[in-house]
């Protein structure tokens, strides 16, 4: 009976102490678990960069159309447009004057053809049917063929001239009403109203040309250069001696 109570005792002391043990070093394993995942955690927060604080005031507004020039690309007047974008406007008031310059220079483009034409004896006189540009005003293309191709450009009645502008604002108008394309309806601001609304693409491209940054480059490039050669050809022809170089006509 002792030894029956005996080996009782030891069994018992025996699996209590393999109970307290087990759960003992469970519990610290899952100690050290907690404090493995902690320290990786304070290492990974330690490690993460700092986000950059916001940027304060009014930031610079890249310009697409820098010059090709020796040593990289050079933006003439960056300081009137940083003026113009960062201190008196925004992005958007650089988006419509690009779209003001390519507009300038697509009309200085036709303008340096209708002068180049004219000076080259290229005229209307020799191209159409028609005698007259008007019956009523008794203006012939002859007439205006003779004159100088500032002096043509006013002796055209006005109502060619109304024609001409109605033409160039049919183009207007549908910038400012339409956008991708569309006709907008629902709109209670014009979409060529809007901020960042007129940007000089029309958004026609029958033959499906692809629109690279160097096209748009070439065409601004060609732009300048018309603006400069119509205003160059004028002051030639109506102040002689004003233009140093010689002129083919």
């Amino acid at each position: 009976m002792k030894f029956t109570a005996i080996l009782a005792l030891l069994l018992a002391s025996t699996a209590h102490g393999f109970t307290v043990g087990t759960v003992g070093r469970s519990a610290m394993r899952l100690n050290m678990a907690e404090d493995a995942a902690e320290a990786v955690a304070e290492a990974v927060e330690e490690e993460a960069p700092a986000a950059p604080p916001a940027p304060k005031g009014p930031q610079k507004v890249p310009c697409f159309g820098a010059t090709p020039w020796i040593g990289g690309p050079k933006f003439v007047g960056e300081n009137y447009w940083d003026k113009l974008t960062m201190e008196y406007g925004s992005a958007e008031t650089g988006t419509f004057l690009r779209a003001a310059e390519l507009k300038h220079g697509r009309s200085a483009m036709l303008a340096t053809l209708g002068f180049a034409f004219h000076k080259l004896g290229l005229t209307l006189d020799h191209i159409s049917p028609h005698k007259y540009l008007s019956v009523s005003e008794g203006v012939t293309f002859a007439d205006l063929a003779a004159m100088t191709p500032l002096d043509a450009m006013k002796h055209v009645p006005a109502e060619g001239l109304t024609q001409m502008f109605g033409f160039i604002a049919l183009f207007e108008i549908y910038e400012l009403t339409h956008k991708d394309g569309k006709l907008v309806q629902d709109a209670t601001v014009a979409p060529g109203l809007s901020p960042g609304g007129l940007t000089g693409d029309l958004g026609w491209n029958p033959l499906k040309v692809e629109v690279t940054d160097r096209r748009r480059l070439s065409e601004l490039q060609n732009g300048r250069a018309a603006m400069v050669a119509i205003c160059a050809w004028i002051a030639a022809s109506e102040i002689p001696g004003s233009f140093p170089l010689p002129l083919p006509w």
